[in-house]
């Protein structure tokens, strides 16, 4: 029988980058540029300062980087805590057909492995197209009606397996059992779902996700195996979807990114609020209440008016809402703890009110959108978003993802080493790991280009 398993590891193994469109390599190129950006925001995060102390007591030294700091570690290590780093605020990259964010789980484990085999920037270039399109074509095959949650923790080990399996070479053999193994051992994240402290900082799981595919791999080479069979049970994974238009169609492609640092299913009400604001010279003073009517799913968000951590604000419709009116969109790139008690944007939130709308609701996966209402005392205003900024319907280019770049990575990352790495992705397939990845250490504490 030809499992799905070995038919994804042959596909994986034998993609070749020479033939690939040259949108996929640009596509790849602006994942990497995106996911950096939202890594060097939420290296500071305590989400992900929690996982380098625990990956700095628990795994040994290696050769790839822990970005922005001196330390290295082995790539699984290093990929588990620059996943922290890239999922801490809501500011990676998603792919509406899965329900998830891929590159957070992909880009990161593709660099710390590509660091480790000194790979060329083709290698990391098919790698990356590699690992999204198995993670998201697995992802896309799950039923949505059934999932206790849509995590992304539960997918991605696929991709970030199939990604590695990639640049160190293994067979078709080993990469099947790989994604077997991943598949099995990846967490299950149903609290996720069930929780209602959504404001956590374990989130969607991505990290751990990351190590138990690339922990997967090593296992699969070690001889360990896995049910090879895992993706072929339609109780479970429509296996049809999975294998459909393989090597005709890219995952890649096709992700969105993000401008504002919160959940996606909310920013097609923050989109439509700030249009209206700016159509109609609304101040945020004049607005009575606000009503979006969305999906089902975005309302089992914990949607607190006065979110008491960053996470929570993240999944609250009100509060991300009220903050927009109030602050404008740079304030949810990314937000501020000190956001979180202030008593007019709080206030604001507790008049937003939520509802389902069946056509939303009907298009939901496949698309994120809502319908917001704003009543003022001079009148009433609405907009409808289907497709949000940032969605390959209504894309953010290449120039606005290199601000968002340039942005976030201030804090962390001198002018003049920004433009060196944008300038080495921008080029990625002329040159090497080495080409780059010194760029991501960061500079010991009291050094001249130190910067923090």
């Amino acid at each position: 029988m030809s499992y799905t398993t070995r038919l994804l590891a042959e596909y994986v193994l034998d993609l070749d980058v020479h033939q690939l469109p040259s949108a996929v390599g640009e596509a790849v190129k602006d994942c990497l540029i995106d996911l950096l950006a939202a890594a060097a925001a939420g290296a500071t995060t305590p989400p992900a300062r929690h996982t380098r102390r625990m990956a700095a007591s628990f795994f040994a030294d290696g050769p790839s980087n822990v970005w922005f700091t001196t330390k290295r570690l082995r790539p699984e290590a290093a990929a588990l805590v620059n996943s922290a780093a890239a999922s801490a605020l809501d500011l990676d990259d998603g792919q509406r057909a899965a329900g998830g964010h891929p590159g957070a789980a992909i880009l990161p484990s593709v660099l710390a492995v590509g660091q480790a085999v000194d790979a060329g920037g083709r290698d990391i270039i098919a790698a990356a197209t590699a690992g999204y399109e198995v993670a998201v074509r697995i992802g896309a095959a799950r039923d949505f009606s059934r999932l206790d949650t849509l995590s992304t923790g539960r997918w991605s080990a696929y991709g970030a397996a199939a990604a590695a399996g990639r640049l160190r070479c293994v067979t078709p053999e080993v990469l099947a059992q790989a994604l077997a193994i991943a598949g099995v051992l990846s967490p299950g994240l149903s609290a996720a779902g069930y929780s209602a402290v959504m404001g956590n900082q374990v989130k969607e799981g991505i990290p751990w996700s990351v190590f138990t595919g690339l922990a997967a791999l090593e296992l699969a080479e070690q001889g360990m195996t896995g049910p090879l069979d895992i993706l072929d049970h339609p109780d479970y994974f429509d296996g049809r979807r999975i294998l459909r238009g393989l090597g005709h169609t890219y995952a890649v492609t096709d992700v969105y990114f993000k401008p504002y640092a919160c959940c996606r299913w909310i920013h097609a009400a923050i989109d439509g609020l700030i249009d209206l604001m700016a159509q109609a010279a609304i101040a945020s003073e004049q607005i009575t209440g606000i009503t979006v009517h969305t999906f089902e799913r975005a309302l089992r968000l914990n949607n607190y008016p006065d979110p008491p951590t960053i996470e929570a604000a993240q999944y609250s419709v009100p509060f991300c809402l009220a903050l927009a009116a109030r602050s404008g969109a740079a304030a949810l790139l990314p937000i501020s703890p000190t956001r979180l008690t202030e008593p007019k944007t709080v206030a604001l939130a507790r008049r937003v009110c939520l509802a389902v709308d069946t056509d939303m609701d009907r298009r939901f996966p496949t698309e994120a959108g809502a319908r917001v209402v704003v009543e003022t005392d001079r009148g009433r205003y609405e907009q409808t978003v289907r497709f949000p900024l940032g969605d390959p319907r209504n894309p953010l280019g290449r120039p606005r993802l290199v601000e968002k770049f340039e942005r976030l990575a201030d804090g962390v990352m001198t002018a003049v080493d920004r433009r060196r790495l944008l300038e080495a992705l921008t080029a990625i397939e002329t040159g090497t790991m080495a080409d780059f990845a010194p760029l991501l250490q960061g500079r010991p504490e009291g050094s001249a280009n130190h910067k923090r």
